[in-house]
């Protein structure tokens, strides 16, 4: 199993257009800081057969920057393109109407996220005249496992935060997920949660019991967005565990002796400035940033 960082950005990416903030303004100054809004790129045993975790607001781009994730020799079209999603968030989702030049759109949610998608955002609706849409169920971790080009997947509920557009929907499990990748030729495992809620049992269990873990970077303390002004809440009361300070992830995820990465930096994170010396004091063997096209082999 081969998996690809295809973005690390939080909402907005680095820059976002209407920032001027340190980490924008540097971006633009230096395009190797840029980030796109996180996604990642799977490939398991079949040559081609690639799974996006999550489809952003970039996906053209960040398709079109892949030499493997353009259409084969002699193909006019992608045949399929396989999509799993972690929640119903427009940053994750909005990729989704970009890829209706798809002659086949195959997504893998669970019930609130695709009740949320084809009620609130009429995906269905909208792409139906476009392309074939298939839908399958995500499962919860316990209730089994959906092969998605040979890869096992399930999902580990995190949260029931819903995103603004369906605030008015029920809170339920399944709203808010990791994705939990197993390949069964290697036997390699993978945990992608781009947002942590809360540290509970079960999520530290997940990253303990798996080969390599993508977690929720978005802020670096809790005070960081009503601090750069973007927000009158906290880290954690926008439903992000910061990576420092008494409620941080970096000594957690630490001590659990699984390979870590941070993915969906925001904008304000000072680790999107590749000098800033938060890198240092996130210190060994705490996880690193994840970084744009990087590769991890399970």
């Amino acid at each position: 199993m081969l998996l690809r960082t295809l973005g690390t950005a939080a909402g907005g990416g680095v820059p976002q257009w209407n920032c001027a903030c340190p980490g924008c303004t540097g971006a633009r100054a230096h395009p190797g800081w840029r980030r796109r809004h996180d996604c990642l790129a799977v490939l398991g045993a079949a040559p081609g057969s690639w799974v996006l975790v999550n489809a952003t607001p970039d996906i053209a781009d960040q398709l079109q920057d892949q030499d493997e994730l353009r259409p084969g020799a002699g193909e006019d079209r992608t045949p399929i393109v396989r999509i799993v999603l972690t929640d119903a968030e427009l940053d994750h989702t909005l990729g989704l109407f970009r890829l209706r030049e798809a002659r086949h759109l195959e997504i893998t949610a669970t019930a609130p996220v695709r009740r949320a998608l084809t009620e609130r955002l009429r995906l269905d609706e909208v792409l139906g005249p476009y392309t074939t849409l298939t839908w399958r169920e995500l499962p919860l971790a316990g209730e089994g496992t959906v092969d998605l080009a040979g890869i096992e997947v399930d999902a580990l509920p995190l949260s029931a935060k819903r995103p603004r557009y369906a605030a008015g929907e029920p809170p339920e499990a399944g709203w808010s997920v990791a994705v939990r990748l197993r390949d069964p030729a290697t036997g390699g495992t993978a945990l992608y949660a781009p947002a942590l809620a809360e540290w509970s049992e079960s999520f530290e269990n997940a990253v303990t019991g798996v080969d390599c873990a993508f977690v929720d970077g978005t802020f670096w303390d809790d005070e960081e967005p009503r601090s750069t002004g973007i927000s009158t809440r906290t880290a954690t009361g926008m439903g992000h565990l910061p990576v420092s300070g008494p409620d941080g992830t970096a000594d957690r995820l630490a001590k659990t002796g699984t390979r870590c990465f941070y993915t969906h930096l925001n904008n304000t994170n000072p680790l999107v400035d590749p000098a800033a010396p938060q890198h240092a004091l996130l210190g060994a063997p705490a996880p690193a940033v994840a970084q744009e096209g990087m590769e991890v082999s399970l």
